[in-house]
């Protein structure tokens, strides 16, 4: 069954993982939002699970222009990257695809591009 979701093997840890992802992000103008870090938000209330952390990003020009097109883009904006670590230890990266958002919300190439571009920073955040 086909999720939307794309995941990709990650050579990190989940921390250095998303810490390589942030950095090219911000290098190239992007707004970092939050970082949650769901193990230790998990080991507060006495909880444990395997790493997981959430990176919410976004450029609001891209952003902005989606949403006013499509105002219910907006409960996917801004987009958003999970590094986790399964049982086996291996560490993953997952995210939205953008031909998922493009056909969830009928956006058109011209308006899911900006956005789409942010793809190779993912894929290179793991190698």
């Amino acid at each position: 069954m086909d999720t939307g979701i794309i995941t990709l093997a990650s050579n990190y840890s989940v921390k250095e993982t998303l810490d390589r992802l942030e950095d090219s992000l911000r290098s190239k103008g992007a707004t970092i939002f939050a970082r949650i870090d769901q193990k230790a938000e998990a080991e507060k209330v006495g909880l444990s699970m395997n790493p997981l952390e959430l990176l919410i990003f976004g450029n609001p020009k891209a952003g902005t222009a989606l949403m006013t097109a499509r105002p219910l883009s907006g409960i996917d904006l801004p987009l958003k990257a999970m590094a986790w670590q399964d049982h086996q230890q291996k560490v993953w990266l997952s995210y939205n695809s953008f031909s998922y958002l493009q056909e969830r919300f009928r956006l058109s190439d011209e308006l899911i591009k900006p956005i789409s571009g942010i793809e190779g920073f993912l894929k290179a955040a793991v190698l």
